[in-house]
């Protein structure tokens, strides 16, 4: 039954992360779509956080209960919201696209319809011979593979025996810090999406990336004694012949570089190539464009997640840390010069754009 139950789980957050930031791409007035997409990322960490709360105090079968408390929410609040007006014209339903506009914008000023017969088109392979689909379809591919190989899962993988390590008393309190910082610098970028862009925050956020994850690796060649292993335990016990205190200041380095590394990435690379995503495909082949970035970002989170280990075996854990490290150099160079600014484009411009008009 519990394995039942997480299945049925993963369909669901699989379909909700497809479905909702299309959604509110669709449904968004292009001045705040920014600020709205980026609220699915915070929506996410602010119920990782309030998880990691109720944990403390609640059991996990009441913990299961309290998690259908927001799908309860939502299936109810969305039955008194309307179908976004684009899909409404896929059906051929001008009169509603219009009603439904207007309920969402309170007037039709700003909207641009999509070219005519363009939404009726089927996704075809074909399709992919045009600029308009192949070169949305690679940067958002290229976006969700980057998120994943910044490291954020090693990262928040090992964060409680980073905390250990510092001499905290609750160790307990390194999953609510790194969910506080993840919620505080998440609702920032939203707050500041729609003024200063998409590609400034990615930039900026795989630059901060790329120096906390140094630092990180940095830490673990200083504390690093005889051959390696894939268990952080015995990877962070201290070099005898130096003092604990030492190696509790080496501690804090890795609890500075992390938290630094978390609020980077909550700033950029966490919500923002989920906003890409669901600004940049056309009409006729969003649905399934973003079900192969989706797909993308899962089968990359269930690799990296697999496989660091074996990686810290074969590179040492400074090593591995500075791979990922050498991903976000990457992924900053890839975001200048193959990231388009969306901000204050309305979907058909941006459509517009990679097809050359």
């Amino acid at each position: 039954m519990l394995l039942g139950g997480r299945v049925l789980t993963g369909l669901a957050c699989g379909v909700a992360s497809l479905v909702a930031p299309v959604y509110i791409s669709e449904i968004a007035y292009p001045a705040v779509r920014g600020l709205l997409g980026s609220c699915v990322q915070l929506m996410v960490v602010t119920g990782i956080l309030l998880a990691y709360v109720a944990g403390w105090v609640l059991e996990w079968r009441w913990l299961a209960v309290l998690g259908c408390v927001p799908p309860t929410l939502m299936l109810l609040l969305m039955c008194f919201m309307p179908e976004t007006p684009r899909f409404l014209l896929t059906q051929h339903q001008h009169q509603e696209a219009m009603a439904a506009l207007r309920f969402l914008w309170g007037s039709e000023e700003g909207w641009e319809e999509p070219p005519v017969g363009a939404e009726h088109q089927g996704f075809q392979l074909a399709m992919l011979r045009r600029p308009g689909v192949y070169k949305p379809l690679i940067i958002g591919i290229s976006l969700m593979a980057f998120q994943q190989l910044s490291g954020v899962n090693a990262i928040m993988f090992y964060a409680k025996t980073i905390f250990e390590e510092a001499k905290f008393k609750d160790s307990s309190l390194a999953s609510v810090t790194v969910g506080i910082i993840q919620v505080l610098f998440t609702a920032v970028a939203a707050l500041i999406m729609d003024r200063a862009g998409r590609r400034l925050l990615l930039a900026l956020s795989g630059v901060v990336m790329v120096f906390s994850m140094s630092a990180f690796g940095t830490y673990f060649k200083l504390t690093q004694s005889g051959p390696s292993n894939s268990s952080l335990v015995s990877l962070l016990v201290p070099i005898s012949t130096e003092p604990v205190d030492v190696h509790v200041g080496l501690a804090w380095l890795a609890v500075g570089s992390m938290c630094l590394f978390i609020a980077g990435f909550a700033v950029g690379w966490g919500p923002i190539p989920w906003l890409l995503m669901s600004e940049i495909f056309p009409l006729h082949v969003k649905g399934v464009a973003t079900g192969v970035c989706v797909l993308t970002n899962w089968f990359m989170a269930f690799l990296v997640t697999k496989a660091f280990s074996s990686v810290m075996e074969i590179l040492k854990p400074y090593g591995a840390f500075w791979l990922t490290a050498a991903f976000c150099i990457l992924s900053v160079l890839f975001t200048l010069t193959f990231v388009p600014e969306t901000k204050g484009r309305t979907l058909e411009q941006i459509t517009a754009y990679f097809e050359g008009r």
